[in-house]
């Protein structure tokens, strides 16, 4: 027999997503099917295909929720009232601001969680837009969860009546496939020279103009870094500008299914983001033991502690004296790599983040007199 806490779908609801949320949501689904949830995951088709959520456990119900607010938020709004109005709904969980806010529009009976994922950075009309979304989700959710603290912090100073820490856990990276040699061969890298590695979407909030400005001037060294920067994304074309350029030692791989294999080839990583809260590919490097060069931003520096070598953001020669110092220091460069895969063996694991969350989604399950006056 169901108990009560188990009775019911958790809807996890997500908006346009390519990178991170996604991956999130994907093990969330199979961590929580296995669990003995029920799952349904709503989100743009593009998302179930790049994703498979239904390989993973979930059922899945195409709402389309673009990147960012339009005209046709309306139309995803009546779209997922319909969807859980086919359901019996136990807690749906909106993933990042976008999806947040159609599920708050939609007025769910259940109660609504949604997890913070990403700070608003942008300025201008947009910015402003960003964060009336941003009280609108705070004071809309039953409980807001942070990837971050600095989000919870920002959650709560809107409004947000339960706001919690709730960090996210980068997927464990499969075995690499292919040795050290193989991979430093496939970019010609040379057996002294060092292979500089980045990951992450090509977008202005990562910054990877600033890594490209630092390769520029790594040229002087004898051999010179490769660097390569695997994603995919809207800044591709003036980041390859800037490259072209600068003449820096920098190529842009595009999209990339063998992180793992990158990163058994490479000497260094480098993150150089405005800001992050915890950063997958900073946990997959520390993970390997590949000595980090991160900003100290959002969640990186708890994420890291002393495990990394932290940087301002947006300064190019930071970035640029903290990789030339680790490369001359074969044996700093050795010791990084072991505190940082010592640091990330005491970070939370998807299990524990799957964990969590059923322990508050059988919290929610409780009858309080929010839950008994029906919808929102």
């Amino acid at each position: 027999m169901a108990t009560p806490e188990r009775t019911g779908t958790v809807v996890l609801l997500l908006a346009s997503s390519t990178g991170g949320v996604g991956q999130h949501v994907r093990a969330l689904a199979r961590g929580l099917t296995d669990a003995g949830q029920s799952v349904l995951v709503c989100g743009p088709a593009a998302t179930q295909d790049q994703f498979d959520f239904v390989a993973a456990g979930a059922r899945f119900a195409a709402v389309e929720i673009s990147a960012s607010p339009t005209p046709a938020d309306a139309r995803a709004v009546g779209e997922l009232r319909r969807v859980l109005a086919a359901e019996q709904v136990r807690v749906l969980h909106a993933h990042g601001l976008r999806a947040g806010l159609v599920a708050v529009l939609a007025r769910p009976a259940a109660p609504l969680v949604v997890t913070w994922h990403n700070a608003v950075l942008v300025g201008g009309l947009r910015g402003g837009l960003s964060r009336l979304v941003e009280r609108v989700v705070a004071r809309g959710a039953r409980v807001a969860l942070g990837a971050s603290a600095d989000l919870v912090e920002r959650a709560a100073a809107l409004g947000a009546q339960d706001a919690r820490l709730a960090p996210v856990a980068a997927p464990v990276l499969p075995a690499p496939r292919r040795g050290r040699a193989a991979v430093r061969a496939e970019f010609a890298v040379a057996a002294n020279q060092p292979l500089i590695l980045s990951v992450g979407r090509l977008h202005p909030q990562k910054r990877y103009d600033v890594l490209i400005d630092a390769a520029a001037r790594w040229r002087d060294r004898t051999p010179p870094p490769v660097v390569v920067i695997a994603g995919s994304g809207p800044a591709y074309l003036p980041l390859a500008a800037r490259v072209s350029a600068a003449r820096a030692p920098v190529t842009l791989l595009g999209h990339r299914t063998d992180v793992a294999d990158l990163l058994a080839g490479a000497d260094l990583a480098v993150v150089t983001s405005d800001w992050e809260a915890r950063q997958l590919f900073a946990q997959e490097a520390l993970r390997a033991g590949v000595p980090l060069v991160a900003t100290a931003v959002g969640g990186l520096p708890d994420l890291v502690g002393d495990a990394a070598v932290l940087v301002p953001p947006g300064d190019v020669d930071a970035v640029e004296q903290a990789v030339r110092h680790l490369l001359d220091d074969d044996q700093g460069r050795a010791e990084l790599g072991r505190r940082g895969a010592a640091r990330a063996a005491t970070w939370p694991t998807e299990t524990d983040t799957v964990a969590q969350l059923v322990a508050l989604y059988a919290e929610l399950a409780v009858p309080d007199a929010d839950a008994s006056t029906g919808r929102r």
